[in-house]
């Protein structure tokens, strides 16, 4: 063994820096509108605060005989207003006026909101009735009605305003946060703090709040922009800043008495809401976004309706009759995601052929790819982050990268149908299932409803569901793990489908309902004629149903053939390593041997072979240039240098 001694990476691979994630920062700016916002805010707040410290004049000192002086004019870069004040003065001042008050509201506004929403969400019962009947008994009044209410209790006044102005938003924080806590306080980790022994102050602090501050972070960042505009409201009105005090709605009412002589005593403050709202907002929405976990990729947009394909994208040339018989025939085929500055490449070149009547088993550990590679060939992958960015997908005599969005529907739940790994999450929870199974036939076929029931009920027992009539008006929740299979099988069938892909669909059932549906998928491929992709992580499950194996690593096909040989011999010491971790009944004292180490990041993949590290027979030219797939014994092909011979074993070696 010491010519295939593991080789040390190099101290350049050790050091090489991988791509991070973006920040939340970077993923802020990503997205353009808040970038702006955010730019546009800081200028303005920077102004402000700056205020005291720049040559301004003083904003309350009047000078009539420089009144109404128009833009530009000397010493006056805004002009002048009504009394002769500064307009720079005062716009900068008003806007620290404006700013401070607004901020301060919703911060307010937030904390008694979200304590309220906690408490009735929590607590429940009499509690919860009791503060969300105040809470709706305050939105029965236009806000703005009752913010002039309250001031007009109080009395006019910037505190009394910015008073008014938080109370009246406190619904809109309480009935958010209330309805949130209330399917949190039922779930399971709340349960276990209760068992525990922390009292309900500290499950509130510990276990719900964490979970939804984001919201009201969201929450408080969408609604700074429209507090600012209702304080301005009310001093426009006169309810709130008293002269001379100067706030932005304060020089917007008193522009109005000389609107039509000198507009420009309007327009300069009216501006300033507009840039201070209008940057908040943006801000705002980019602060949500990038708070969304499910946008935290760097994807600031909705996945489109298929995976997107470079136009350049490259695939290997092929003779036209060599794989004349396949149903599917995939040629080098990539997908990335790109988030951020990093490259992920989940898919690097695989080749698969599945002819009609067989089942091809995709096997290897998690984030292997196998998942990936299954939705590409349909464009099932979300873009963005997702992008096909090279290969052929040839089901038949079409690319399904290449046909439109039309044809690749038509063949979506047709002539190709999907078998998800969690139907509980496929299905949807608000529709009966026999609906659902109806909904997927008349979406390719012209039956009418009582045509596609009969064909429910059929689909229903070829799939040997018990009392199919009962059932088809079952909901999901209703039904068992395995049940909820069998429909999502059923769906796969609706439509004489030429190839199925089944992705891990045995993964969450018990041995005795996973076997009836391995025999199930194994008979109706059978009888039917129907080529499967079959995804999994289980060699035993692959040695049940799959004809052929293709061994999935890091991306990219490490090993393919018949099923059997590869069982009894493989290659590919990934392979043997795989085979070796499944248990075999009546040999209890065989070593189950794990796999060392992890693989690799598929944003900083080694050169060579992405086994290398963690393989017992790796040598020094593993570790550079590309290792093509070869022919080694035989139907076995497999990606490397060093291959098993067959009676080889690796226990022990590692």
């Amino acid at each position: 063994m010491s010519e295939t001694a593991i080789a040390s990476p190099s101290e350049a691979q050790k050091s090489k820096a991988r791509p991070r994630r973006p920040s939340a920062f970077a993923l802020l700016l990503n997205n353009r509108l808040a970038a702006f916002g955010l730019v546009v805010l800081v200028l303005v707040v920077a102004s402000a605060l700056l205020a005291p410290l720049l040559p301004l004049a003083d904003p309350n000192a009047t000078d009539p005989a420089n009144r109404l002086a128009p833009p530009l004019s000397d010493g006056h870069l805004l002009g002048t207003d009504a009394l002769g004040r500064d307009m720079l003065s005062r716009l900068l001042w008003g806007t620290r006026v404006s700013l401070a008050v607004g901020l301060s509201a919703s911060v307010i506004a937030a904390f008694a909101g979200s304590l309220i929403g906690l408490i009735a969400g929590y607590a429940g019962g009499r509690t919860d009735q009791l503060l969300m009947r105040f809470i709706d008994l305050m939105m029965a009044f236009p806000y703005i009605l009752l913010a002039l209410a309250i001031v007009a209790v109080l009395g006019p006044g910037l505190i009394n305003a910015l008073y008014a102005i938080a109370i009246v938003n406190v619904p809109f924080f309480a009935r958010n946060i209330r309805g949130i806590t209330v399917g949190l306080a039922r779930r399971e980790f709340v349960d276990a703090a209760r068992l525990s022994g922390k009292g309900p102050v500290r499950i509130v602090a510990s276990e719900i709040l964490p979970n939804v501050l984001p919201t009201i972070v969201i929450t408080l960042s969408t609604t700074v922009g429209w507090m600012i505009l209702e304080t301005a409201g009310l001093s426009f009105l006169g309810l709130g800043a008293q002269p001379p005090q100067a706030d932005l709605g304060s020089m917007l009412g008193e522009g109005r008495k000389v609107l039509f002589t000198s507009p420009f005593v309007s327009l300069v403050p009216g501006l300033m809401i507009f840039l201070v709202v209008l940057s908040i907002n943006l801000l705002g929405d980019g602060i949500r976004d990038v708070l969304d976990p499910r946008l935290k990729a760097g994807a600031l947009a909705k996945p489109s309706a298929r995976t997107a394909v470079e136009k350049n994208r490259r695939w290997p040339e092929t003779k036209k009759d060599e794989t004349s018989d396949a149903v599917l025939d995939v040629k080098g085929l990539e997908t990335q995601f790109r988030i951020g500055r990093s490259i992920h490449r989940a898919v690097g070149g695989v080749d698969l052929s599945i002819r009609p009547g067989e089942c091809l088993g995709l096997i290897g550990e998690s984030g292997s790819g196998k998942s990936v590679t299954a939705m590409s060939l349909t464009g099932l992958v979300p873009s963005p982050p997702g992008r096909i960015t090279g290969g052929k997908v040839l089901f038949e005599t079409d690319d399904l990268l290449a046909v439109s969005d039309k044809e690749l529907r038509a063949l979506r739940g047709g002539a190709v149908s999907y078998v998800f790994q969690d139907p509980l999450a496929t299905l949807h929870p608000l529709f009966p299932v026999g609906d659902q199974i109806a909904e997927a036939i008349r979406a390719h076929q012209p039956l009418d409803r009582s045509e596609a029931r009969a064909k429910v009920l059929d689909l229903m027992r070829q799939v040997r569901i018990p009392n199919p009539e009962a059932r088809m008006e079952a909901y999901p929740h209703e039904l068992s793990g395995g049940l909820r299979q069998r429909i999502s099988i059923a769906m796969a069938l609706a439509n004489d489908p030429k190839l199925i892909i089944a992705d891990e669909p045995t993964t969450a059932l018990d041995v005795t309902v996973q076997a009836q549906v391995l025999k199930l998928l194994d008979g109706l491929r059978r009888e039917r004629g129907t080529a499967v992709l079959f995804i999994t992580h289980d060699f035993g499950v692959v040695s049940e149903i799959a004809d052929r194996v293709a061994v999935m690593y890091a991306g990219r096909i490490v090993e393919t053939g018949p099923t059997a040989e590869v069982m009894a011999n493989p290659a590919h010491p990934y392979t043997r390593m795989l085979i070796d971790c499944v248990p075999v009944m009546g040999e209890p004292e065989r070593r189950l041997d794990a796999i060392p180490g992890r693989p690799p990041p598929v944003d900083d993949l080694p050169d060579g072979c992405a086994f290398a590290d963690r393989c017992p027979r790796a040598a020094a030219d593993c570790r550079s240039g590309d290792i093509a797939m070869r022919d080694i014994r035989g139907r076995i092909e497999a990606r490397c240098l060093h291959p098993l011979s067959p009676g080889d074993a690796l226990r022990g070696a590692a």
